[in-house]
């Protein structure tokens, strides 16, 4: 029977070079809510059509997304590169305005937090349509999915 979903995902920790305690924050529930409700089916049909629950690694090297995908058991079933050239941009201004949200907490108004908020959940959406769209193909992601792996990828573009 079809399992299409992650099981469990875990970050490149070696490209993860600094995290505050908000980025901190924001993994730990990005994955939290990524292994509660996601839907990932790889389009690739396996010879054993194993089709989930999958675990999934990923990293960020040399500009690239690596999505490392695994059966259950811990055995590799491909390994997806991604170009993140699509991405530079939405993961440039995705920073900006997390910066300029956590800046509005700790000194805007309720009414001015609530603008910041909604500038980024829309910098965030059309985030993750173009992560959708640039797993097409290869993975069918549904869009919360997609807005949590989103994040997770920003996590890894972190730099000190």
């Amino acid at each position: 029977m079809a399992d299409h979903r992650i099981k469990e995902i875990k970050l490149d920790e070696r490209t993860i070079m600094w995290r505050n305690a908000d980025v901190e924050q924001e993994r730990r529930i990005a994955i939290f809510d990524l292994l509660e409700d996601n839907s990932f089916r790889p389009e690739r049909q396996y010879p054993d059509d194993y089709a989930g629950p999958y675990l999934l690694n990923v990293a960020v090297e040399e500009g690239r997304l690596v999505l490392d995908v695994a059966r259950e058991d811990g055995s590799q079933l491909e390994t997806l590169i991604l170009s993140l050239g699509t991405l530079r941009r939405p993961i440039k201004d995705y920073f900006a305005i997390c910066d300029s949200y956590y800046d509005a907490i700790r000194n805007a108004s309720p009414a001015q937090i609530e603008t910041v908020d909604m500038a980024r959940r829309g910098v965030h959406n059309d985030a993750a349509e173009l992560l959708k769209e640039r797993l097409g193909g290869k993975i069918e992601v549904d869009f919360n999915t997609a807005r949590r792996l989103f994040t997770l990828i920003c996590v890894l573009h972190i730099r000190g």
